[in-house]
């Protein structure tokens, strides 16, 4: 189980060097993303990927939700009130929720995808000031020796809290 601890930091060189500490602590690097202006040259920094500035997982969860309850209502109507001389099975009630829970997903995905990440909403003025936004994945027995090294070395880092991050890949 991870967390995902925040820490606002004044520029590229602040961050590079945070980085280069928080190897040295053994956080490996796919567990380092770093967000920046569009167009800061962030180097040989791991960049945060598309589903981090996206609200792509976010609405897919969503969107799945709400689509099984749409086919649950669209199942119960087929199956309480089906056109004359049919007889639906009770399964069309299942299948509608499957079909509408996928579609919800997949349509509310692609909208997701198009709006940036509600989770990061709150540092969107630093990042346009050309700040640079470090979002690091540490596991919890770690989690407070890692924030220690961060504050101790970087005094200019502003540790912005902490989340449980979306589960996409280990």
């Amino acid at each position: 189980m991870r967390r995902r601890l925040y820490f606002v930091l004044p520029h590229v060189d602040s961050a590079r060097r945070t980085a280069d500490d928080l190897l040295l602590a053994r956080v490996e690097d796919r567990h380092m993303h770093f967000l920046a202006r569009r167009g800061t040259d962030l180097g040989e920094l791991h960049p945060a990927g598309y589903l981090m500035k996206s609200d792509a997982l976010h609405g897919a969860g969503v969107g799945l939700g709400l689509g099984v309850l749409g086919g649950l209502a669209l199942g119960a109507v087929i199956l309480f009130s089906p056109i004359e001389g049919t007889q639906p099975h009770p399964i069309t009630v299942f299948v509608a929720m499957v079909v509408g829970g996928a579609l919800g997903a997949w349509i509310s995905s692609m909208v997701g995808a198009s709006v940036p990440n509600s989770r990061l909403k709150r540092f969107e003025a630093d990042i346009a000031a050309g700040k640079v936004l470090l979002m690091v994945d540490v596991p919890l027995g770690a989690l407070e020796r890692i924030r220690e090294i961060v504050l101790e070395r970087h005094p200019e880092a502003v540790p912005a809290g902490e989340v449980r991050p979306y589960p996409v890949f280990p």
